[in-house]
């Protein structure tokens, strides 16, 4: 019985855990960009961003991040046996990425809060993806195990990558094209 309540509490950590690694890297790209507004807004975005990055990383995040380990020390408890297969050394190599992912994020904030981030909102974009190519990658070990048809998951992930990339550069070039207009349109109010 502690199994299922190990694995049920390790699904609910994953959720959470995940909800916040896809939408704290979605807040740096807003935090990014609020530079490029004038002042006051400025100022008034960043601090707002700088709340809810901290929020949602100590409230959410982390704690989320810390059940997800503690349930997964308990079902290996109950079994220790899955030690010993390939797919978990592959899951739990990309769960340590992860966590180094997580702990990059919180130097990320630290950054963006004394204004010292180099990265810009389009850096972010692609930043924001890193997750969900781990969250695939590891659902599909958790159900196929060591059956995982790697030539369709590599070309899937590979199709996933490419994907994200057409959509961040079409969102770009669509952000860019609508300054360019409001540009032209403020010459010409300027001009008239």
């Amino acid at each position: 019985m502690a199994y299922y309540w190990f694995k049920a509490l390790h699904i609910v950590g994953i959720v959470c855990w995940f909800a916040g690694m896809f939408y704290l890297p979605r807040l740096f790209v807003y935090h990014a960009e609020a530079y490029e507004q004038p002042e006051p807004a400025r100022s008034i975005l960043k601090n707002q961003y700088q709340i809810m990055e901290k929020r949602l990383y100590t409230i959410i995040m982390t704690p989320a991040m810390l059940l997800t380990v503690a349930m997964a020390i308990g079902l290996v408890t109950t079994e220790p046996d899955v030690l010993k297969e390939p797919w978990m050394h592959v899951k739990l190599a990309c769960v340590v990425l992860l966590i180094g992912y997580h702990h990059y994020c919180k130097r990320l904030m630290k950054q963006l809060a004394a204004d010292e981030c180099k990265l810009n909102g389009q850096h972010f974009r692609w930043f924001n993806e890193v997750p969900t190519i781990f969250f695939v990658v590891i659902v599909m070990l958790a159900v196929f195990k060591n059956n995982l048809p790697t030539d369709i998951t590599v070309w899937g992930i590979v199709a996933m990558v490419v994907g994200f990339a057409i959509a961040i550069q079409l969102y770009a070039r669509k952000r860019r094209l609508a300054r360019e207009r409001a540009a032209a349109s403020d010459a010409l109010v300027g001009n008239a």
